[in-house]
């Protein structure tokens, strides 16, 4: 008797009994998740830059160390198999930044490709002795190792939480990013807001972060996010339909609005993942539904977007559709400096210019009709930039990690889980973007893709654990 009221005392304190007998969920959150929710509300405010001098990167990277030091003194301890290979994959870049700021001797780097004109100018003010690193900017190379605290705190983060706290994450992903979608939708308004932490640019629509295509790319991930949060597994959507539909035209009327003709394309492949995450849900639940639900959601839905995108079209306001029939591939910057950057390429291949270094080298080679009063800070396009980085190592690295991801995301659209499907489509959503932009290289970004990286590593459904003994007729 003593171990069957023991039993009990303990199922009725895990959740919660009230007066009546009726069960109460209390939920108790970790200092893992704690210090999560914390982190992530940080870099909602700060993390939206790139730049190096951005004041936020001090914000961000302090906040990182403390949720680290915190949950490393207090926390759950870690399992890194729950983030694998994600978590190898980032410390693999890791020690490949750190690499490129050993000192080799004089000789050594000298004979590395596209070394001459240091070696050069080395000779000229009699230092052709001194010892340097493979990144010919080592203080760029510095500042990129030191970014990476963002994306491993999120890592270790994560992987300290517990299944009920880890279902928890995509609501908290889709908050931040609505959150950021009313902020965007005031900037629209005309309101004015200056975020001190980020280098963004008055009146443009680029919500927390520094960049419209950033933040078109973040709108489309929340397109993709919505139906895993609507349909949750083993629970009937209800109300969250509703406010699902909502959320999805909020984002795609401020991704019109924000000017990125990218976002455009990110946003229509966006919404296919979500028509295909409604149709396997509603499958799960066809057995309480009709056949016409379906077909009638998916036309109501098109139909709804597609009116309102008319409506903003006729309005106005659809800064992105305005801008993409008045680009000039001719003239367009990117394009035009292409050339140059595959010819530096070549010239740093295979040892790379280093990490972080792109705006200081390109001036090197950046030819005398290019010259203007702006500067190309990035080479638009971080496949390049990365191989151009990191030479043939980051090369080997790159290809490996997207083989990674291909093999997981055929895993899990065959049959993984809801979360591990939405990962590998937040990163096709990345990796689609890197093709002309370089919003990887912010910490809000960085913090969604390790979180995405992680949810791809789940490729099995998780029973929850339950102190409740079973029912009867269950083992």
């Amino acid at each position: 008797m003593r171990t069957i009221g023991a039993q009990q005392a303990q199922c009725e304190q895990a959740i919660g009994m009230s007066a009546s007998g009726r069960s109460i969920y209390q939920p108790k959150l970790s200092v893992n998740a704690i210090v999560l929710i914390g982190l992530l509300v940080m870099i909602w405010l700060a993390g939206g830059a790139a730049r190096a001098d951005a004041m936020g990167q001090t914000v961000v990277r302090a906040a990182a160390w403390v949720a680290v030091i915190i949950a490393a003194l207090f926390g759950t301890r870690p399992s890194i198999s729950k983030v694998s290979p994600a978590f190898w994959i980032l410390s693999a870049a890791l020690v490949l930044v750190l690499i490129q700021l050993i000192p080799l001797p004089a000789a050594v780097w000298q004979a590395m490709p596209g070394r001459a004109e240091l070696a050069g100018a080395a000779d000229v003010i009699g230092n052709n002795d001194t010892w340097r690193p493979i990144a010919i900017v080592p203080g760029a190379a510095v500042n990129a190792a030191a970014s990476l605290v963002v994306p491993f705190a999120i890592l270790l983060l994560v992987s300290g939480l517990n299944e009920h706290e880890a279902a928890w994450l995509p609501a908290i992903v889709l908050t931040m990013i609505a959150a950021a979608a009313v902020l965007g939708l005031l900037q629209f308004s005309g309101a004015g807001f200056d975020n001190p932490f980020i280098n963004d640019s008055p009146g443009q629509v680029s919500g927390n972060l520094a960049n419209r295509n950033h933040f078109a790319l973040l709108l489309a991930m929340g397109c993709a996010v919505v139906p895993v949060w609507a349909f949750p597994v083993g629970r009937r959507a209800g109300w969250r339909i509703p406010i699902a539909g909502g959320l999805v035209l909020l984002f795609v009327l401020i991704i019109l609005a924000s000017g990125s003709r990218a976002g455009l394309l990110l946003g229509v492949l966006a919404i296919a993942m979500a028509l295909l995450w409604v149709r396997n849900a509603l499958q799960r639940e066809r057995r309480r539904l009709p056949r016409w639900v379906f077909p009638a959601i998916v036309a109501g839905s098109v139909l709804t977007i597609v009116l309102f995108v008319l409506l903003s079209i006729g309005a106005d306001r659809a800064i992105s559709v305005d801008r993409l029939f008045q680009m000039d591939a001719g003239g367009d910057l990117r394009t035009r400096n292409m050339s140059t950057v595959l010819r530096m390429i070549a010239i740093y291949f295979p040892a790379g210019s280093g990490y972080g270094g792109f705006d200081p080298i390109f001036r090197i080679h950046e030819p005398w009709s290019m010259l203007k009063a702006t500067y190309f800070n990035h080479a638009h396009n971080d496949f390049l930039e990365v191989v151009l980085d990191g030479g043939a190592c980051a090369l080997v690295l790159l290809l490996g990690a997207l083989l990674w991801w291909a093999w997981a995301s055929i895993r899990a659209w065959r049959g993984g889980t809801d979360v591990a499907k939405l990962g590998s489509a937040m990163l096709a959503l990345v990796l689609v973007a890197a093709l002309f932009d370089y919003a990887a290289r912010t910490p809000m970004m960085m913090a969604m893709i390790a979180i995405a990286a992680s949810w791809l590593g789940t490729s099995r459904a998780r029973i929850a654990r339950t102190p409740l003994p079973a029912a009867k007729g269950q083992l």
